[in-house]
């Protein structure tokens, strides 16, 4: 993961993948864990599956970001500068979309959820 990518994922990984369940090496494994620890009725199933999804890496952002940062050497410092800024936007639209997505499905949990919610996506102390 490049380092723009890095910093766009940073505040998710705030909220969710640097958590105390984060160590588990496979995201997917950390999900489930998370999903088991929630305990999930039916009706929130829909909003966590969104929420799966908008928290998904991108492969085209990826991508555009390599080429991107492959680019960096043939630029003058301005277009570096502009490139870095249209990519740092281009990160907070996408961020956004994550954020919508936590906020629906943080509302449809209950308290309790979202005091595990809470605990289990919050980054430790370093």
């Amino acid at each position: 993961m490049n380092f723009s990518k890095t910093v766009l994922a940073s505040a998710f990984l705030l909220l969710v993948a640097a958590s105390p369940l984060a160590a588990q090496p496979d995201p997917s494994q950390w999900t489930a864990r998370l999903h088991n620890a929630l305990r999930l009725r039916p009706d929130q199933e829909q909003a966590w599956q969104v929420f799966q999804q908008a928290s998904a890496p991108n492969a085209q952002e990826d991508a555009r970001h390599r080429d991107a940062y492959e680019r960096m050497g043939s630029l003058r410092a301005p277009q570096r500068m502009d490139l870095s800024i249209q990519l740092m936007r281009s990160d907070l639209q996408e961020m956004e979309q994550r954020n919508d997505a936590l906020k629906a499905f943080y509302a449809t949990l209950s308290p309790d959820q979202q005091a595990i919610f809470d605990r289990e996506t919050l980054r430790p102390p370093q």
